[in-house]
């Protein structure tokens, strides 16, 4: 589930949000997230709400997880509204494992080889996963390659079920 297209002017704030040190976005992007008509009932069904983890080298070029501060802006704005959502924030729930190559320029196929084995979840982590319906939380998607790679951690973990929200996703006739 998507809130916008990624396309015009959302694909250039993104950029700022992600590239620029400009984590302040993820204010906007998580309240449009909220006025998705099925966010707010996954946020009250899932037991946690995860984000997809950076490569500890981008992680250090930015300075911030960009994914992370949509997940503590989510909670923060349902909690604010007296919403309060079920689901629990936690950031190191998914390990990315190495750099994998940039997936920008691959098809979906390349993608999912590309992403095969990268994301694992945190040992310390794992007994809260069981059964558990974990609500994933990534800034953009292009063909799913990152959330079906990232869910399939999760589940192999012991995860009952894996939801995914974004504040973009590249639209099919891209």
């Amino acid at each position: 589930m998507a809130a916008v297209d990624y396309a015009y002017p959302w694909d250039g704030l993104l950029a700022r949000f992600k590239f620029h040190s400009e984590p302040g976005w993820a204010r906007l992007f998580a309240g449009l997230i909220l006025q998705v008509p099925e966010t707010l009932p996954l946020l009250q069904t899932c037991g946690l709400m995860v984000p997809v983890p950076l490569t500890p080298r981008r992680l250090g070029e930015r300075g911030y997880n960009q994914s992370w501060e949509l997940v503590k802006t989510l909670g923060h704005l349902v909690r604010r509204h007296g919403a309060a959502p079920n689901c629990a924030a936690r950031a190191s729930v998914l390990v990315r494992l190495g750099d994998a190559p940039d997936q920008h320029s691959l098809g979906r196929d390349a993608r999912l080889r590309n992403l095969r084995g990268l994301f694992v979840v945190h040992p310390a982590h794992a007994p809260a996963l069981l059964g558990q319906h974990v609500l994933l939380v990534d800034d953009v998607t292009t063909t799913g390659a990152t959330l079906q790679s990232a869910a399939q951690a999760l589940l192999h973990a012991g995860a009952g079920r894996v939801s995914a929200v974004v504040f973009a996703h590249t639209p099919a006739s891209r």
